[in-house]
């Protein structure tokens, strides 16, 4: 029984000492108010709500896609509309958020 009780012990210890430290790096990595992406390369959710957001007001509403980090023409990011028409296009915002360019996303 004494056994029982120092191996309760132990992994209850071990569990308070795991659940500390996660929170720690929690507090130090910034959370979601980050605005860098994730271990994946993908975009905090401070990041894609500006930018879904930006882009929205660039194509007078309709609705995200997809979104992601952008090299061309200067952008930083590239938010993929489908605009209330039915069209589809590609918006790129600088790493302020603001307009760079609306290109069409036809493959022809």
């Amino acid at each position: 029984m004494d056994r029982l009780r120092k191996v309760v012990a132990g992994v209850a210890a071990l569990a308070a000492l795991a659940l500390g430290g996660a929170a720690i790096a929690g507090a130090a990595g910034g959370g979601d108010d980050s605005d860098q992406g994730d271990d994946e390369g993908g975009l905090s959710a401070k990041v894609e709500q500006r930018a879904r957001v930006a882009a929205l007001r660039a194509t007078g509403g309709g609705r995200v896609n997809a979104m992601e980090r952008d090299g061309e023409r200067g952008a930083a990011y590239e938010v993929e509309v489908r605009k209330p028409d039915g069209s589809q296009v590609d918006v790129r915002l600088d790493e302020s958020f603001g307009l760079v360019a609306i290109d069409s996303d036809r493959e022809d």
